[in-house]
């Protein structure tokens, strides 16, 4: 009993080093990476923010709206709450196309800002309810 007890505390506080802000690097999808039906967004995090969901996979969160910044974060298959958007680097990917806006996001806890290709967001080249920079 008292070696399960120490293994479960072990794998908590390893859970816990890896839930961090964006100044890791996670590849982990979440436990529930599907969104609701019909598309609705969790309101998981700030209220007066819109929530964006990251439908690809390894997606880079930067520290700047272009490709050349520093990577913060990976993320895939991942709701986070969009502060502002605006134009940047033109990104494009042969699979899904070419976008030039980006949004400034957040995790739903709260973490640094950092900046993804709308490329990779639902809801197309510029998202609705997420106001611009």
């Amino acid at each position: 009993m008292k070696h399960l007890t120490r293994r479960t505390v072990t794998a908590l506080a390893a859970a816990a080093l890896t839930v961090g802000g964006l100044a890791a690097t996670a590849r982990a999808v979440p436990a529930d990476p599907a969104p609701p039906a019909g598309g609705a967004a969790p309101r998981g995090g700030d209220p007066t923010l819109t929530d964006v969901y990251v439908w690809a996979t390894d997606v880079n969160l930067r520290e700047q709206p272009t490709r050349q910044s520093n990577v913060l974060a990976v993320r895939s298959r991942y709701w986070l709450d969009a502060v502002c958007q605006t134009r940047g680097e033109r990104v494009t990917d042969p699979a899904v196309g070419t976008n030039d806006w980006w949004t400034a996001v957040q995790e739903f806890a709260g973490s640094d800002i950092a900046w993804v290709s709308n490329l990779y967001l639902r809801g197309g080249q510029k998202i609705e309810g997420v106001p611009d920079c």
